[in-house]
């Protein structure tokens, strides 16, 4: 604005245009929250207010989407403020209110919309008021004249009575002025009621550092679970093919070859091979088991516990989900391998006679239980894998409870959120 052309440049229009929305958007506003409030505090008693009023607390939602893209008229090159609300960790209306009812962001941006009905839009208005529709009034001197005032008088903004021409132009050339200082007025009203804005609806910055780090973390998460599938189908499709030939060479060798040192080292060379193919083997599917990609969770930890040294009952029909909802890769790998070291570590070391294993999604939470009836007194400090297990869940912002009493039983807990994703998501 310090530049001698503001008047004339597109700065004073663009805070005009952003005044005169955010003064008719303030008043929709007032009257919508004043209607809203008052039906809902007359109809609270017969319970049909309550949705109203919830409405008028969702409110700020609308309105500060709206802001946010009004913002863009001062400043069309500026980058567009980023939307501070998470994704709801369900589908469906009920999953959207309990994280939006959760989010601080909801309740700044009701704040920033209750500022806006009550004292912003009044500013705006008077702002344009003295700025722009003023000026024009007192330019539009002589058109009064000419009209209203039939070549005789005017009244100037019913402020003075010019009774000649000469006196109207005079007002016209006043009114010139005024509108040229009348850019100034605007252009900073329109800026101070931009930053405004902006300082209301911008997350305070350590929300935006965990918003940042939230994020950086997911995409490592992301990426560590799909280099952990590439290294599973690359040992899968090349190192195990090709323990698989050697395997089979080695045997028709050994069938072929006469009885001797040459057939026993033959015989020898092949059980190793065998070996190694199923350590090999072992170790694709603990990098990544297929079974988990094709069949999901459920049927993951259904393999887990055959494979199991200690008996295992399940009780996994709250994993099956409508329409083929899945969890997402990350959430679903690490419940994964959390059962199966949870189960490792009942062989090694709770000398339990059986285990059960339950799962379930509820309240957007996937929810696992490992129990034993073995002797107890887990401690994370003895090396159990307790420790990793807690980090692993973590990451996802998850939790990880454990009740170990001495005689025991033990019960090893983790809560993960859920977004759910849709079935046939890429590999």
């Amino acid at each position: 604005m310090a530049r001698p052309g503001h008047p004339v440049s597109a700065w004073p229009w663009r805070g005009a245009a952003y005044l005169l929305t955010g003064a008719v958007c303030g008043l929709v506003t007032l009257l919508a929250l004043v209607v809203t409030a008052a039906a809902g505090i007359a109809l609270a008693l017969l319970l049909i207010g309550l949705p109203l009023l919830a409405a008028v607390a969702l409110t700020g939602l609308p309105v500060a989407a709206l802001e946010r893209r009004r913002l863009r008229l001062i400043d069309p090159a500026a980058p567009p403020l980023p939307d501070p609300h998470r994704t709801p960790d369900t589908h469906g209306p009920w999953g959207w209110l309990r994280t939006r009812a959760r989010e601080r962001a909801t309740w700044r941006d009701l704040a920033h919309t209750v500022v806006l009905a009550t004292v912003l839009w009044p500013l705006d208005a008077l702002a344009l008021a003295v700025g722009l529709f003023l000026p024009l009034a007192v330019v539009a001197t002589p058109a009064l004249m000419a009209t209203a005032g039939d070549g005789e008088e005017a009244r100037v903004v019913k402020l003075w009575t010019v009774t000649s021409w000469s006196g109207a132009w005079a007002s016209a050339l006043l009114g010139v002025v005024l509108l040229a200082l009348g850019t100034y007025v605007v252009g900073c009203a329109a800026g101070a009621r931009a930053a405004l804005a902006r300082l209301l609806l911008t997350p305070p910055e350590t929300d935006v550092r965990v918003r940042e780090l939230t994020s950086s973390r997911a995409r490592l998460v992301d990426a560590f679970e799909a280099e952990r599938r590439r290294i599973e189908r690359d040992l899968h499709d090349g190192a195990q093919q090709r323990l698989v030939a050697l395997t089979m060479t080695l045997g028709l060798a050994r069938l072929d070859a006469p009885p001797g040192p040459l057939a026993d080292q033959l015989t020898k060379a092949h059980g190793e091979a065998g070996l190694v193919l199923s350590e090999l083997r072992e170790l694709i599917h603990g990098i990544h088991p297929q079974v988990l990609t094709d069949y999901g969770l459920a049927a993951a930890v259904a393999d887990a516990a055959d494979r199991s040294p200690t008996p295992v009952d399940l009780d996994l029909d709250g994993l099956e989900l409508p329409d083929g909802a899945r969890p997402s890769r990350a959430v679903e790998s690490a419940a994964y391998f959390v059962t199966t070291e949870a189960l490792a570590n009942i062989a090694r070391h709770s000398g339990a006679d059986r285990a059960l294993v339950t799962g379930a999604h509820t309240a957007g939470r996937l929810v696992l239980e490992i129990r034993d009836d073995g002797h107890g007194g887990a401690d994370p400090a003895r090396g159990t894998g307790l420790t990793g297990l807690a980090d692993r869940v973590s990451v996802l912002d998850g939790r990880l409870t454990l009740t170990s009493p001495p005689g025991g039983p033990t019960l090893l807990r983790v809560e993960l959120p859920c977004p759910l994703e849709n079935p046939d998501r890429c590999a």
